[in-house]
């Protein structure tokens, strides 16, 4: 295999990696609250049955789209989707937080029992499934085929970077979820960057779907062009370190803050 198009599996591999932990951070803390309120031995249970749940709905997510990849309009609502969620999560962080904090504290919620919050909790991992497999296949459609034989309906070499994407994802919210949850608390911008990321990835898709031949509003060879794959990974990268930099460290923050 050519070296230069190693390295650009490599480099999307990389991408990925840091998406998916800060997505799988973002995740496993929305599961650790969905079972807090369980005993610990089932709480336990719970979240393992949840991380099988997420590897097998992460492969079945990525074997079906991979064989509706092509199909523009499985693309449209991917497109669709992503920027929904990247919209709605924004959205709800910055704006509706503290209604949504009033409105569980006037209404709490009755406890679920085991079996219904290992419902609940797969319900989840479908979400977090699809959320991260149509980011994946976004970031990944673009790269060159390689001479691997195709798995499900999409070149070998992208299935697999996407699937050890996805891998990754599962392993950092059963082992290294803490690290980030711990990195997201000190630089709270990040989760609102990871979202705009998504979103982002989301107007990749769009470029995909308006370039598609039965639609041809975009031409196909600036969608696949080096030009725009400079384009998309300079405004990702752009979105990160914004993220990072315009978020400032909470200890910073409370060093600076003048004690009465």
């Amino acid at each position: 295999m050519d070296i230069s198009i190693l390295l650009e599996y490599g480099w999307v591999l990389l991408l990925l990696i840091a998406l998916e932990g800060l997505l799988a951070a973002d995740n496993a803390l929305v599961l650790a609250i969905m079972v807090k309120h369980l005993p610990e031995e089932e709480r336990r249970k719970a979240l393992f049955y949840g991380l099988a749940g997420a590897f097998v709905f992460r492969f079945v997510s990525l074997f079906v789209i991979s064989f509706l990849v092509d199909v523009w309009q499985v693309q449209a609502l991917g497109a669709v989707y992503l920027l929904f969620i990247a919209i709605n999560h924004i959205v709800r962080k910055l704006i509706m937080k503290k209604v949504d904090d009033e409105v569980v504290e006037e209404k709490p919620k009755k406890k679920s029992g085991f079996w219904l919050t290992v419902f609940k909790v797969e319900l989840a991992d479908i979400a977090f499934a699809v959320d991260s497999i149509l980011a994946a296949v976004a970031l990944a459609m673009t790269l060159p085929n390689t001479n691997l034989p195709n798995i499900g309906g999409m070149d070998g070499g992208k299935f697999l970077v996407i699937f050890a994407g996805g891998l990754i994802g599962v392993i950092i919210m059963r082992y290294a979820a803490n690290m980030f949850v711990k990195l997201l608390h000190a630089r709270p911008g990040l989760e609102l960057a990871a979202f705009a990321i998504v979103g982002w990835v989301g107007v990749k898709l769009v470029v995909l779907t308006l370039s598609h031949p039965d639609i041809a509003i975009i031409s196909y060879e600036f969608a696949h062009s080096t030009l725009w794959k400079l384009i998309f990974y300079t405004v990702l990268i752009g979105i990160a370190a914004a993220g990072w930099f315009l978020s400032k460290d909470k200890e910073s923050v409370e060093n600076e803050t003048p004690t009465a």
